[in-house]
């Protein structure tokens, strides 16, 4: 792909860059979408039977084992070249943060630091009547598992439907929005908010924004720099060509 060269000045004169990943990030890794992962025998259930907090309190087993499933799906895939290159951004540029929309953990294993989640993360567990994380609890055969503190049921530390994003979390993304000199809006929709107004912020503080999705989406719009197709082709691309000399091949991404 050839790029404006006024982006890949920006970028190599940028100090603070933000990024925010999708759900589209993810499926180029063959991660499923929350209702493409409910297939066989989850198909017969609405999302508010397995994500949402009265479902839990209705049925905590159900909840707890569909979560499961998810986890057991995860651990079979690898983050894609789209996930090697933002970490490969991130030790080019003096300040990146990296906001995500996913919960698979998937940046973390390629490399990149401080990334803020904000829907949490499927691999980790917090206690469902005091919210407190939890890293180890006993392995009894109950279903959920107990909090080892308190005695509460145990749940995936993510945000469900109904539920407020954490605010540390959102707090600190806006904070990278409205500092940064570069927004990439990377395989979102653009429609589901709080997420969906980042890049509006960094627009009115004077950002530079940039769309990378095969989809049109609302952000195309307001969008300095459109760049259509998939993450795992583009961002490896962009980053090779904005840093030619730097030894960077995205062909030999582990």
């Amino acid at each position: 792909m050839q790029f404006a060269p006024a982006l890949l000045a920006a970028l190599r004169q940028a100090r603070q860059v933000a990024v925010l990943t999708g759900a589209g990030v993810s499926a180029e890794s063959g991660v499923p979408t929350f209702r493409q992962a409910q297939s066989g025998l989850w198909a017969q259930y609405r999302p508010e039977d397995l994500a949402t907090p009265e479902a839990f309190r209705h049925n905590p087993r159900l909840v707890w084992e569909w979560y499961a499933s998810r986890r057991e799906r995860l651990a079979q895939v690898q983050p894609n070249p789209g996930h090697f290159a933002l970490a490969e951004m991130q030790r080019r540029v003096p300040q990146l943060t990296l906001i995500t929309q996913n919960v698979d953990g998937l940046h973390q294993q390629a490399g990149s630091q401080g990334v803020i989640e904000l829907h949490g993360s499927i691999q980790r567990v917090k206690c469902f009547e005091k919210n407190h994380p939890i890293d180890s609890w006993a392995l009894d055969g109950e279903v959920p598992p107990r909090c080892p503190r308190c005695g509460g049921l145990l749940r995936p530390d993510v945000v469900w439907f109904g539920e407020a994003l954490p605010q540390e979390a959102l707090q600190a993304a806006i904070r990278a929005a409205d500092t940064c000199d570069i927004f990439f809006s990377v395989g979102t929709s653009g429609v589901v908010y709080p997420a969906a107004a980042l890049p509006y912020h960094a627009l009115e503080h004077g950002a530079l924004v940039v769309e990378i999705n095969p989809e049109a989406t609302p952000i195309r719009e307001i969008a300095a720099h459109t760049l259509c197709g998939p993450s795992g082709e583009i961002l490896p691309e962009l980053v090779q060509a904005a840093w030619p000399n730097k030894g960077y091949n995205h062909n030999t991404i582990p």
